[in-house]
């Protein structure tokens, strides 16, 4: 489990823990155990699967997104991190690496001549479009097929309360 994701389990826990003269319920504990053992075993098989066709880690397919989407897409590395679905301890390593497969390309930023602007490459969107398939699959296989109707969106809107208590501000 990376560090990070444990850091905000322990942060949403943290928000909705009992006064300190209140008990945690063993049924919240076991709760708490499983939400961080089924997002390892989640994104590891789904990681399994992107190896298994021959593609890159979903981080490249998270960072190709991100830049998808922006305006122009191009972002710089600060506005890229925080839109990451999966949080990055060595980002500029990922980049590069990205970079080095001609899917990005870092241009000098116009407005601050210290930074730069990551702006994705056409071999980028390619790469994007051919991922996108095996990787809903694997949300399906390995997520979705597993809920009955209706549980994505109960789940949804329970994990909606975990989120809202962290979010900043």
């Amino acid at each position: 489990m990376h560090v990070h994701l444990l850091l905000l389990h322990l942060h949403l826990l943290s928000s909705t823990l009992p006064r300190m003269n209140e008990k945690l319920s063993e049924t919240a504990v076991r709760a708490w155990a499983k939400l961080v053992r089924a997002e390892s075993a989640v994104l590891a098989a789904v990681e399994r699967d992107l190896k298994a066709a021959g593609y890159p880690p979903l981080a490249w397919y998270d960072v190709l997104l991100e830049l998808k989407r922006a305006p122009q897409q191009r972002l710089r590395p600060l506005e890229l991190e925080p839109r990451l679905l999966l949080q990055q301890y060595n980002l500029s390593r990922l980049i590069d690496r990205i970079e080095a497969e001609g899917l990005v390309e870092r241009q000098k930023c116009a407005t601050d001549a210290r930074g730069h602007n990551l702006v994705l490459l056409p071999a980028g969107r390619e790469l994007l479009r051919k991922m996108w398939p095996v990787y809903e699959r694997a949300i399906a296989r390995h997520f979705a097929d597993k809920l009955a109707p209706g549980e994505a969106a109960q789940l949804a809107h329970l994990l909606d309360k975990l989120l809202a208590e962290a979010a900043p501000g």
